[in-house]
């Protein structure tokens, strides 16, 4: 039954990033968005609340549940990633607005912006999100394959 519960929280996981990248990139989500700023926003908000909660429950039940091996280390990364995202997105707004605060409009130049948590929530927890991801399928896919039940390393 563990094993159930850590791979639900995954699947769902994967489930809520995909809405929200159709939500970011895609015309459907341009569609979303030309209905209206209160709905984009909200949209957003809810999906964006779910993925930090589920990274933030993969990490606990990899932690409680003992997860071994290699796909610890990869549940571990997808959860961390899912939960640096939001995270270090905050804390880009909050360091540049409280920098412009400090030292005035002019601080960061023209065009300007706070670069180091603005890389890590954008480049740095999407590529360790989907190497987390991928990496746990791919370990499911060949325990499977190899005739195991179930992946041993998810019990």
């Amino acid at each position: 039954m563990k094993r159930k519960v850590n791979q639900s929280i995954f699947w769902a996981l994967i489930a809520v990033f995909v809405v929200l990248v159709i939500i970011m990139m895609t015309p459907a989500g341009a569609f979303i968005r030309t209905l209206g700023g209160s709905w984009f926003l909200w949209l957003f908000s809810i999906f964006g609340a779910a993925f930090f909660l589920l990274g933030v429950a993969l990490i606990y039940f990899t932690v409680k549940e003992k997860v071994k091996g290699i796909s610890k280390k990869f549940l571990l990364l997808t959860g961390a990633s899912a939960v640096g995202l939001p995270v270090f997105a905050t804390l880009h707004n909050l360091v540049y607005a409280l920098l412009i605060l400090w030292f005035g409009e002019d601080f960061w130049g023209p065009g300007g912006d706070e670069p180091v948590f603005f890389t890590l929530a954008i480049i740095v927890c999407p590529l360790g999100f989907l190497t987390g991801a991928i990496g746990t399928v791919v370990l499911t896919i060949k325990n499977k394959r190899a005739g195991y039940a179930g992946s041993p390393e998810w019990r």
